[in-house]
């Protein structure tokens, strides 16, 4: 009876053969296994696209696919294809040691059944199973030896891993390879940032934290590079303490925009605030505008070059009682002949008194100019907030009469000397 063969190529002698050479042959058996349990060997699969077989030597020495560990070598110009036959069931240590960015698969010579391959940027090892399970479908199951393996020299992919304290050299590279993110050490270094995530509601946070008790943040832009925040809003200070913006050094700080819009100053991000507003264009405005019947203050000395006050202009004939509202106007202007003499009441405005808007101590000087026809009238009688107050007249005598065919200047500077106490400095001038 003849000897048979395994799939890996080791010799079934069958009883009473080789008579003189069993000695022979069994040694070779036993090398064949020994390569089978621990045997390293090279195959090159250099050249462009490309299928290898590995096929067995029975009863010899030295086929490749009879070893435990197989090194794939070679500089490869195409992806490359490794069969082995169909009855081979062993496990494998695989070596992807070719050059060229191309992929190496690992499979049965046929069937349907799994196989491995080495991506194009893998030069790494793989522990593989082939099962010939039923010579149809057999697969290549790989054993995850290598997956996840991070060597030194290889490019590996490291997912949801925690690296506690890791320590990185000068940069932090994008999937590209380009610099992203460049690390200077500082040594004997005690202030780092602290970078934090946050719930839904909030934003995260990074933060300076180190020995030190007040830490900086520094940005430091490359040459001409400005630091630009893109949010719409940007918030300084913490929550309750004040904020203060600052130029770094002794330079000038330069508060504008970054196009052809106006500038607006103002509180509690609008809400009940003043505003002040410096509109854009050549010889625009620059508008400070208090809330409600607020007022735009100046401590201390003023210097004015020059001075518009607000005058309403209306074709109305004085008559009765008409009142100047001093928080819309400074002057008031009647076109249209006057038609009979009238009371003035001074008030803030509607809805406001004039006591309420001045504080004592304090004075207001306002300015009704009347035109009178040929028949002429005065302002005989005088109020604020709707109560009678009796003025001081220039010259030291009020007015019996108007001018005729004029225009007659009523100037009332009113002062504060207490809650509801009102003195008024009063002159009637006639313009023609």
């Amino acid at each position: 009876m003849a000897s048979t063969y395994t799939p890996l190529g080791v010799e079934l002698q069958a009883t009473g053969e080789n008579a003189g050479t069993w000695g022979t042959k069994t040694n070779t058996n036993l090398q064949i296994l020994e390569q089978i349990s621990g045997g390293f060997t090279q195959q090159s699969i250099a050249g462009g696209a490309q299928t290898t077989a590995l096929s067995v030597s029975d009863g010899s020495t030295g086929a490749v696919l009879s070893h435990r560990m197989i090194e794939f070598t070679g500089t490869i110009t195409g992806n490359q294809i490794v069969t082995i036959p169909l009855d081979v069931q062993t496990f494998y240590f695989l070596r992807n040691s070719t050059s060229g960015a191309y992929t190496v698969q690992f499979k049965y010579v046929s069937g349907s059944g799994d196989s491995f391959t080495f991506s194009t940027t893998d030069k790494g090892d793989q522990l593989i199973f082939a099962s010939a399970n039923d010579g149809t479908n057999p697969d290549i199951i790989t054993l995850a030896f290598g997956d996840g393996d991070v060597t030194l020299t290889g490019t590996q992919t490291l997912t949801n891993k925690t690296l506690t304290s890791p320590k990185i050299g000068t940069s932090i590279l994008d999937t590209n390879g380009n610099q992203l993110a460049l690390l200077t050490a500082t040594s004997s270094a005690v202030n780092e940032f602290t970078i934090a995530n946050a719930a839904t509601g909030a934003g995260p946070t990074i933060s300076s934290t180190g020995d030190d008790s007040n830490i900086d943040i520094n940005i430091t832009p490359k040459g001409t590079g400005d630091v630009v925040l893109a949010g719409d809003t940007v918030k300084v200070g913490d929550a309750a303490a004040a904020a203060t913006l600052t130029s770094n050094g002794a330079g000038t700080l330069t508060v504008t925009t970054g196009g052809a819009t106006d500038l607006v100053l103002s509180t509690n991000s609008g809400t009940n605030s003043g505003t002040v507003t410096i509109t854009d264009g050549a010889n625009a405005d620059m508008t400070v505008a208090p809330n409600g019947y607020g007022r735009f203050t100046i401590d201390g000395q003023g210097k004015i070059e020059s001075l518009a006050e607000k005058i309403t202009v209306e074709a109305t004939a004085a008559t009765g009682t008409k009142t100047f509202d001093v928080l819309t106007q400074a002057a008031l202007y009647y076109t249209s002949n006057a038609s009979g003499n009238w009371t003035l009441n001074v008030r803030g405005d509607g809805s406001t008194a004039l006591n309420t808007i001045m504080d004592t101590g304090e004075a207001v000087t306002i300015v009704h100019l009347v035109t009178n026809g040929s028949s002429a009238y005065y302002n005989n009688a005088f109020q604020i907030d709707g109560s009678s107050v009796t003025p001081e007249w220039q010259g030291g005598s009020a007015p019996t009469a108007g001018n005729a065919s004029s225009v007659d200047v009523y100037t009332y500077t009113i002062i504060k000397t207490g809650d509801a106490a009102f003195t008024a400095l009063a002159a009637q001038t006639q313009f023609a």
